[in-house]
């Protein structure tokens, strides 16, 4: 079974399916990447908390960064979150991403529990 959560006409936020949870991609607010990339994982942490899952069971992270320049700014928040023995496989590349102001965006797979 596939079940669809906060589902628009273009995509779902979440989408649930064998265990796993996929989120879309996520992106925050804020001038720096700091800020941007401790808002994107303030709000993939409450959608992983909505799909009954949590940071340390995440499987998979992509992340796209506009300028690979903010490569150790972006860690250094990532670094500071994801639970000590739980980092999942991870990418990330550069990108143009959906608007100019953006610098960060997250894509996460994780497992959930029923």
């Amino acid at each position: 079974m596939i079940e669809h959560i906060d589902t628009g006409q273009r995509m779902s936020k979440i989408v649930k399916h064998n265990s796993v949870v996929y989120l879309c991609g996520q992106v925050g607010d804020g001038p720096t990447v700091t800020e941007q990339t401790a808002d994107c994982l303030a709000r993939i942490e409450a959608l992983l908390e909505k799909a009954g899952s949590s940071p340390d069971r995440i499987l998979q992270a992509i992340i796209w960064l506009a300028d690979m320049a903010d490569f150790d700014e972006m860690n250094a928040v990532w670094d500071a979150w994801v639970p000590e023995g739980a980092a999942p496989a991870r990418a990330c590349g550069e990108a143009r991403l959906a608007r100019n102001a953006l610098k960060v965006e997250i894509i996460i797979t994780a497992v959930y529990c029923d």
